[in-house]
């Protein structure tokens, strides 16, 4: 189908205001809507493939999949074109999406030349995001390369012109049309037609080749019929880092087998926290935030109070108006555990041997690193975990909180998740933004926690119902019994410690990375997780931290430590908060 600027179609209110581009399948238009005057983009088949013998196929498949992509967009995702619709004009396919106003990648790095590491690899998780999505409704692109790529922004990319039934190869197209540009298509695509999603890997590797050197790469027809070299990318560019250099390569391996089987492990080659060496354009400008804090005597009585405290932190946009606030914690060390006298009077005052767990004492050192400032809410929970598109391993439910019939339930912690659903919340944070989210260690957690005091607290001798929210009808010290609330409340609610986080002690239990491990004995000294292929248990159990509404005050101690029901175990008392690394600040 060929239309002229002013060509208003008869079977929807569209006119056209000229063409964009074609290839050896399609041809894509500017339109503007009759009713509304929004301008769109149209792509239908070019009319010289009416003659080709295999044009029904073609036209079957440019129906199913188009179809497809209309389903798809149902979702919409912020990196691919919106579909808006698909309809027939005088016989032919038309899918209608946005249009994005801009230049595509590879002009973009034509004119300006090739982007910093840092840049190149947003743009192209961005995209990398986008396929996943494609792969989960067993879409594949097939044409993933700059060319496709629009900039809506310097910061934002958007994947376009799906690959429409290049599964065919017309007797009137060639195999440059075939394949798109040859520098980014693999050898099984241009030779066979492939549709297998190993295609979109190996796309997406060549462009991110461009995109840190501004040369496409060596195409894969010469590589594998004339044995031509592909140029390592760190040879043209020699600033990127050997992580990168050996990504790219590995995406574009010549054979199929011999990349990454999907776009998610290829990814992952890229999601390691930045080195000193990297660009600085990671590094992270800070806010400072004052607060106060308390200290309180054995009776629960008010002794002490800082209402100078500042902490600094940087905030994660998740959108929807929800956020994340991440508390800078400054490295160092302490005395993770409980000496063997203290516990001995733990023993001795509530009859439980399990205190034992808390020893040997032993110092720790403490690397500098971001902690949530709040244990996970439920808006912060749903705002990553209704997002199908960031899945990693495991579907999440949006709303899995039993506490959630208040009028201010989105700022409780969220709860009944399993250790499982909070490493996935974890993956699907850092695939969202770029930095590296985990769940703290044990060690870190109980650094956090304290802030560099000693007591049992870090409120400081004990606890009461005005500073947490525990079983507070029963008690530790001196101090008299308070309000059992039977349930969450909003984080926030109490005092912070010094580093400037709150809920640290009750609210909920929260997952550490650590396998569980009976005592101390062994245990690293540098912070890092204790993790082991195996363990005493099959690592079957997980350590917990920080007690929660339903517990009594002993649990909820710096040193508490707690195994619970297992890796995939769920109560409305299991909840967690988030620890992001190798985000350096300015």
């Amino acid at each position: 189908m060929s239309w002229t600027p002013g060509y208003r179609l008869q079977s929807s209110p569209y006119v056209i205001e000229r063409k964009l581009g074609s290839g050896g399948f399609g041809i894509t238009y500017k339109v503007r809507h009759l009713e509304n005057n929004k301008h769109l983009v149209i792509k239908t088949i070019l009319d010289h493939l009416k003659d080709d013998p295999e044009y029904g196929e073609y036209l079957r498949l440019f129906h199913k999949e188009g179809e497809k992509l209309k389903r798809l967009c149902k979702k919409p995702h912020p990196h691919i074109v919106q579909v808006i619709d698909f309809f027939t004009e005088a016989e032919s396919p038309c899918l209608v999406m946005e249009y994005i106003p801009g230049e595509n990648l590879y002009d973009f790095i034509k004119r300006q030349g090739a982007l910093t590491e840092t840049q190149a690899i947003k743009v192209i998780r961005q995209i990398g995001d986008a396929l996943n999505f494609m792969h989960q409704t067993e879409l594949v692109h097939r044409d993933a390369t700059p060319l496709n790529i629009m900039m809506r922004n310097p910061e934002e990319a958007v994947l376009i012109d799906f690959g429409i039934a290049k599964g065919i190869s017309p007797a009137t197209s060639t195999q440059t049309d075939m394949a798109g540009n040859r520098s980014f298509a693999p050898y099984e695509q241009v030779g066979k037609g492939s549709r297998q999603k190993a295609v979109d890997v190996y796309s997406l590797a060549a462009s991110l080749y461009y995109a840190v050197t501004g040369e496409r790469a060596t195409a894969s027809l010469g590589r594998k019929l004339f044995n031509e070299e592909l140029v390592p990318p760190s040879q043209l560019n020699p600033s990127i880092s050997d992580r990168t250099n050996q990504a790219i390569l590995k995406g574009m391996a010549l054979e199929p087998q011999e990349r990454p089987q999907s776009i998610q492990e290829w990814l992952n080659l890229l999601n390691i926290p930045p080195t000193k060496e990297e660009s600085k354009e990671l590094e992270l400008p800070l806010s400072t935030f004052k607060f106060e804090t308390v200290t309180v005597d054995a009776k629960g009585e008010t002794i002490k109070r800082e209402s100078n405290q500042q902490a600094k932190f940087f905030t994660e946009d998740l959108g929807n108006g929800v956020s994340l606030e991440m508390i800078s914690i400054p490295g160092g060390k302490f005395l993770m555990g409980t000496e063997d006298k203290e516990i001995e009077k733990l023993i001795q005052k509530f009859n439980w041997q399990r205190f034992n767990r808390e020893k040997p004492e032993h110092e720790v050192t403490v690397q500098p690193f971001f902690m949530g400032k709040y244990p996970v809410t439920q808006a912060q929970w749903r705002a990553i975990a209704s997002r199908a598109y960031l899945k990693v391993e495991r579907e999440l439910k949006p709303n899995p909180a039993y506490f959630q019939n208040s009028q201010d339930s989105d700022s409780h912690p969220v709860e009944r998740v399993s250790w499982y659903d909070a490493v996935e919340f974890c993956q699907r944070l850092s695939k969202q933004t770029g930095r590296k989210y985990r769940l703290p260690s044990e060690a870190e957690w109980e650094y956090a926690c304290r802030a560099l005091t000693t007591t049992p607290f870090h409120f400081g001798e004990t606890i009461s119902d005005k500073l947490a929210n525990y079983r507070a009808s029963s008690t530790y010290a001196s101090e008299p019994k308070g309000e059992y609330r039977n349930q969450t409340t909003q984080v926030g609610k109490f005092f912070p410690n010094a580093f400037g986080l709150y809920d640290m002690h009750g609210n909920v239990w929260e997952w550490c990375a650590d396998d569980w491990h009976g005592n101390y004995k062994g245990a690293p000294n540098d912070g890092t997780a204790w993790v082991e292929e195996t363990n005493d248990n099959d690592n079957r159990y997980q350590v917990m931290r920080g007690g929660s509404w339903s517990f009594n005050p002993s649990f909820c101690r710096c040193a508490s430590r707690n195994d619970a029901l297992g890796r995939d175990g769920i109560n409305y008392y299991f909840g967690f908060r988030v620890v992001c690394v190798g985000a350096r600040t300015t």
